[in-house]
């Protein structure tokens, strides 16, 4: 209740700044009625996607449509492109306060400032309409828009029989935000067609809820396999800790049910555990994690408790949700750790990317390791981009990501 409080009285704000700040510039006349009039209309529409969004942190709802989809993307995109303006109407206003004293003074009407008034606010305007356009579409082709990243990575300690391993990585489906099952159907067909022999699966299945994923179960199971098998971890959201549980025994049901999705569209699960995995009569060790928050996030993972039975001078590939946890702790533990794969960051899901040039994203400025490949010494940190989307129901510049790594012996 407080959060819509908040939430509406800062729509109402900052509307209103706007409406004021422009009355002069578009007039009382026909194009001042429509400004105000669609002003209007943005805060119908903003303050409808509240009580929209509100029923998805509720069990019996829990899952995205295409119509909450919708107020959610093109409201931020509103809100965005308002803050923009905002920025240059408080110029202005700003400017306004600095000649009022100049004005006061000169009044025979040889300086003129109005040419540069509405100046400032055209520019604002036109300015605004980028960041509204981008997030505009964003929402409506970005989010499905998924691209492979290909990775060739060279070992000397890989086994022979491993040479030419394929490994396929998802991360982050948050399948609650998801509208659009046949998307999903062509983003798995585009995994399979690099025919994977294994696929893992790094966490955050769901936004909140085990029923999130009930529409994919069959998408997933059908469209995925691999002959070294399919694994998984658990991520932050997996654990339901964002939404208000009756009891700590419903959250923990869910806990359970979640584990449960995972183990129906064909993954193996592990919680703080390793598998062996032979060919040829020689052996690679995946290592598993549950979720290891390092910035407040719920804390479940046991890496030592996952290397138990893992042999020091084994070839291992780790699987751990929050890439925070290769810097605090696997990056200089006494167990070397070949390969660690991650997500989480989303790559913030909006910002630019052109490789070899340029690679930005807000995120950078939380996460060290946000997107992409990382190495230190001789291990390796890879960081997938996501294949859904959370917060922001689209993507900009950071696309879905599917990631194809090939394994070289060196």
């Amino acid at each position: 209740m407080a959060f819509a409080i908040f939430f509406t009285v800062l729509i109402l704000t900052l509307n209103s700044y706007v409406v004021f700040a422009t009355w002069s510039h578009f007039g009382d006349g026909q194009w001042g009625l429509i400004w105000r009039l669609f002003l209007c209309f943005m805060i119908i529409w903003e303050i409808s996607t509240l009580f929209i969004m509100s029923y998805q942190f509720r069990p019996e709802y829990g899952k995205a449509s295409v119509a909450s989809n919708l107020f959610m993307g093109v409201t931020m995109s509103f809100l965005i492109a308002k803050l923009v303006i905002i920025v240059f109407l408080f110029m202005n206003d700003a400017y306004r306060l600095i000649r009022w004293p100049i004005e006061s003074v000169i009044s025979d009407g040889s300086v003129s400032f109005e040419g540069r008034r509405k100046f400032m606010t055209n520019i604002g305007l036109i300015t605004a309409a980028i960041p509204f356009t981008g997030l505009l579409y964003g929402t409506l082709k970005g989010k499905y828009n998924y691209k492979v990243w290909k990775q060739q990575l060279a070992f000397n300690d890989l086994p022979e029989s491993f040479n030419g391993l394929r490994i396929a990585q998802l991360s982050d489906i948050h399948s609650g935000s998801l509208d659009n099952p046949d998307a999903v159907r062509h983003g798995l067909r585009e995994l399979m067609s690099h025919k994977p022999d294994m696929i893992l699966l790094t966490g955050d299945l769901v936004n909140n809820f085990a029923s999130e994923m009930d529409d994919y179960v069959d998408i997933f199971r059908e469209e995925l396999s691999a002959p070294l098998g399919m694994y998984a971890v658990m991520g932050n959201h997996d654990y339901g800790e964002y939404v208000q549980w009756d009891s700590d025994a419903d959250r923990e049901n869910n806990i359970l049910a979640v584990q449960d999705r995972y183990k129906q569209i064909g993954f193996d699960l592990l919680n703080n555990e390793s598998r062996q995995l032979e060919v040829n009569g020689e052996t690679i060790n995946l290592v598993g994690v549950e979720n290891w928050g390092g910035r407040g996030f719920p804390k479940y993972g046991d890496f030592d408790k996952a290397i138990e039975n893992v042999s020091d001078d084994s070839f291992k590939i780790l699987m751990s949700h929050d890439p925070d946890h290769w810097d605090l702790k696997v990056l200089d533990h006494d167990v070397h750790v070949n390969l660690t794969l991650a997500g989480h960051t989303h790559g913030s899901q909006m910002g630019i990317e052109i490789p070899g040039w340029v690679k930005w994203s807000p995120v950078k400025y939380r996460y060290k390791r946000w997107a992409g490949l990382y190495q230190e010494k001789d291990q390796y940190l890879y960081v997938n981009r996501g294949f859904g989307f959370l917060g922001y129901p689209g993507r900009i510049g950071i696309w879905p990501e599917i990631t194809i790594f090939n394994l070289k012996k060196a």
